[in-house]
């Protein structure tokens, strides 16, 4: 008898207890005689046995997955929360399975329904462009958490970072080194992360007495291409900038390769602050100053949340300070 082909039958066969002694023992879910309980504990050690955690789960009704709806598989920042929401779930008897809405309504709400319909106990968020009132209507199906993105009334089971006063933090870094004439490569238009650091940067000119000048922003939609891009169009219309800030680390490496090739140097002729704090802008020259995002703890957090909420438990808010990880890619206006 191998270990592959062992049942709860043989089990109790071996161990002189009933089937249902040893599904008891084995889900903790009904106090056991202690001599039998012992029996079954010997009896799986001597064959070594160990149970599937999914034929355990459905027992109880549970399938033992975590749904992971993600937005653009194979971002930098998108995949460093989910590797957090891996490491949050590990140790647990919970599995992910991952869907990408790729920031399309209309797939995220199909990976929804079919992540749904393969009877996961839970669902996990990542980002997304759902309405509010969709995303309830899903808190009403199943247990959700939403990480990356900012929702009312979602308290603790919603994620979120402050990118408003973050982008104001890192604008008022560059207005402290003597920039006042700061461009902004915006990220997507409709994108609320977008929105919420453009305005941070007018926030931050405003509190500095800097007149806003629509001249100086260029559209982005936060890949590489798009700052290189940018940076092209403010040359083109004549804009006269000191200093850039970029609402993700890609549009800033996209805005640095397109200096380089303008023959302007950073931070000599320009200074140059992103979004995020991607392991590689450690490695661009120079190394970037950024926001530094914690997103593998808001994907631990997430994995946490999911977790107390499918054991019942309360769910507690985790406080994600604002950081600007502070490098060579800014200095002082001259």
């Amino acid at each position: 008898m191998t270990r592959k082909t062992l049942t709860i039958e043989d089990i109790a066969r071996k161990a002189n207890v009933s089937k249902s002694t040893v599904s008891r023992v084995l889900n903790n879910s009904s106090p056991v005689k202690e001599s039998k309980r012992l029996a079954v504990i010997r009896t799986m050690e001597q064959l070594d046995y160990r149970p599937n955690a999914f034929a355990r789960g459905l027992a109880g009704g549970l399938s033992m997955t975590i749904g992971i709806v993600t937005q653009n598989i194979g971002s930098p920042f998108y995949d460093s929360v989910t590797q957090g929401i891996l490491k949050g779930l590990a140790g647990s008897d919970y599995s992910p399975i991952f869907a990408d809405g790729r920031w399309i309504p209309e797939v995220e709400r199909a990976a929804i329904k079919t992540l749904i319909g393969r009877q996961v106990d839970g669902i996990i968020l990542v980002g997304g462009n759902l309405q509010a009132n969709e995303l309830e209507e899903v808190r009403k199906a199943e247990p959700t958490i939403v990480v990356a993105r900012h929702l009312e009334g979602w308290g603790p089971q919603c994620i979120a970072f402050d990118n408003h006063a973050a982008a104001r933090e890192a604008v008022l870094h560059l207005i402290g080194a003597g920039h006042r004439s700061i461009a902004h490569i915006r990220g997507i238009k409709t994108h609320e992360d977008a929105i919420a650091r453009f305005e941070g940067y007018r926030a931050a000119l405003e509190e500095a007495g800097i007149p806003f000048d629509p001249e100086l922003v260029a559209s982005g939609n936060f890949n590489g291409q798009s700052g290189v891009l940018a940076v092209e169009s403010l040359i083109a219309r004549g804009a006269s900038f000191t200093a850039i800030f970029a609402a993700n680390d890609e549009m800033a490496f996209g805005a640095r390769l397109a200096l380089f090739r303008r023959g302007i140097r950073v931070p000599d002729d320009v200074s140059l602050v992103g979004f995020d704090d991607q392991p590689n802008s450690l490695y661009v020259t120079p190394p970037l100053t950024t926001v530094r995002q914690p997103a593998v703890a808001m994907g631990e957090a997430a994995a946490a949340g999911m977790l107390n909420l499918l054991q019942n438990r309360e769910v507690t808010a985790i406080d994600l300070p604002i950081e600007l990880a502070i490098r060579e890619s800014v200095a002082f206006c001259r």
